[in-house]
């Protein structure tokens, strides 16, 4: 499904990703885990295209300059130099860290921003699922994003954007600050999205071991750098990624 090959990104003379190449194929869930600035969000902002846009408003106020350098493709097609919006159209849906919801607008008005690419009919049947998956949502459908807790933000982070009809779905830390109750649940829903959607997801994290039981395949992020990859089993059966990242 997408395949990201040697991707670089300097900020100035500053390098955030250092060579980075990753797979996720259709239906799968692949984890990138790494310490705080290790380099997660940068990657998916550079999946997603995001970066692009960045890029060209710092060059617009004389700012920072980024240079982004790598190759991505999706489905078989080159997506390296293409918008964000045109990414989202062909499927790739960024859910970024820190929820960023609209705080001043209710549920449902979240929902239905996220909804701008679906059709009416789509919108409902999403609708319909968001509220299986994230059933405390119905019941807060009219209340504001900003008096939400942030699990339920979360909640509703993931919910747009699955409103926005994404074949491939980024996760930029979505556990985080949240108690372990409410990641066990985020976890077991990613993996119903999964199963009963067919949408592959890659997620990032900065402690693998809440999502390492639904994650297919695995990065590890150091320093903007990809230092070890492999299925769950191998990277669990290395004391030091046990140490560092799954936390036993």
């Amino acid at each position: 499904m997408l395949e990201a090959t040697g991707l670089m990104v300097f900020y100035e003379n500053m390098l955030a990703l250092n060579n980075v190449s990753l797979q996720c194929g259709d239906n799968e869930i692949v984890g990138v885990f790494g310490a705080n600035s290790a380099g997660k969000s940068t990657l998916m902002y550079t999946l997603s295209g995001i970066m692009e846009d960045i890029r060209k408003k710092e060059d617009m106020a004389g700012g920072e300059r980024i240079t982004v350098l790598g190759r991505i493709r999706y489905l078989g097609e080159d997506i390296t130099n293409l918008k964000p919006s045109s990414r989202a159209r062909k499927g790739i849906v960024l859910c970024p860290e820190r929820r960023r919801i609209f705080s001043e607008s209710t549920v449902m008005e979240n929902l239905r921003i996220g909804a701008y690419l679906a059709t009416p009919a789509q919108t409902r049947e999403t609708l319909d699922y968001v509220f299986k998956v994230f059933p405390a949502l119905q019941t807060l459908r009219k209340r504001i994003g900003g008096f939400l807790s942030g699990g339920e933000q979360q909640m509703l982070a993931i919910a747009r954007a699955l409103m926005a009809q994404p074949r491939l779905l980024l996760l930029d830390e979505p556990l985080m600050g949240l108690s372990p109750l409410i990641q066990a649940m985020l976890v077991r829903a990613t993996s119903e999205i999964r199963r009963e959607k067919s949408i592959s997801i890659i997620v990032t994290e900065q402690y693998a071991r809440p999502v390492l039981p639904i994650v297919d395949y695995a990065f590890i992020l150091e320093n903007g750098a990809a230092v070890l990859e492999g299925g769950r089993e191998e990277l669990l059966s290395n004391p030091d990624v046990r140490s560092a990242y799954f936390g036993v």
